[in-house]
């Protein structure tokens, strides 16, 4: 126990640079994520039909690509081509392109959740479709995605580590390069998931938290 704790003293330096890449990657990963599953969603639910054919065999043909499948697409097929990325950035757009769709379904699902005399509301009101969208049925709807949005935050975070692959730094990547200089990869593994573990249990709180306060008493988004 005690060679452990020494050994984990000694690479938490590094370790520690890690994680500040992951959690980095992380928030660019979610954010485009975020972004285009709202527009996606939103698509699916009030575009025209040529609008939500497209999106849809978008969304269809992406939830069956492998997120690392996707990586490397985007990192070596690209480069084959000239369009030459950084590894985070590479990263962080196939990490966020696929989660992207996952948060399209989640937010379409919250927005048929509203009740549809909610729009009529907002037309009789003089709003035009996509002001009622954007005032009265999106505020709606970002309320009730939270829970089902959340989980997919957290999955993430945990599928991040396999940006190592490409040669991000990130927490996995300097786990492995601690546990190979040092011969000793079940502890450095072992140190990294106690990271991701605090990461994780963190973020967990942190967006209980948000759930709670957003909640709307009596209504909630059905899951599965």
């Amino acid at each position: 126990m005690k060679d452990f704790i020494v050994f984990a003293w000694k690479i938490l330096p590094s370790l520690l640079k890690g994680t500040i890449l992951t959690i980095e990657l992380s928030i660019v990963c979610i954010s485009i994520g975020i972004l285009f599953g709202i527009i996606l969603g939103i698509a699916r639910v009030y575009g025209n039909k040529p609008v939500y054919w497209i999106v849809t065999v978008y969304v269809e043909i992406l939830r069956g690509f492998p997120c690392m499948v996707l990586l490397f697409i985007i990192y070596y097929g690209l480069g084959d081509i000239g369009i030459l990325l950084n590894p985070v950035l590479a990263a962080g757009l196939a990490l966020g392109i696929n989660t992207s769709v996952y948060q399209a379904e989640y937010f379409r699902g919250a927005i048929l959740a509203v009740k549809p005399g909610q729009m009529v509301a907002a037309k009789s009101m003089g709003l035009s479709k996509w002001k009622a969208i954007r005032y009265v049925i999106f505020p709606q709807a970002i309320r009730l995605v939270l829970p089902s949005s959340s989980n997919e935050i957290i999955y993430m975070v945990k599928y991040s580590s396999i940006a190592f692959i490409v040669g991000v730094q990130d927490l996995m990547a300097r786990a492995n390069i601690e546990g190979s200089f040092y011969f000793k990869y079940f502890e450095a593994y072992l140190i990294a998931a106690l990271i991701y573990l605090v990461i994780i249990f963190s973020l967990t709180k942190i967006l209980e938290i948000l759930e709670k306060k957003a909640s709307i008493p009596g209504l909630q988004l059905r899951q599965g």
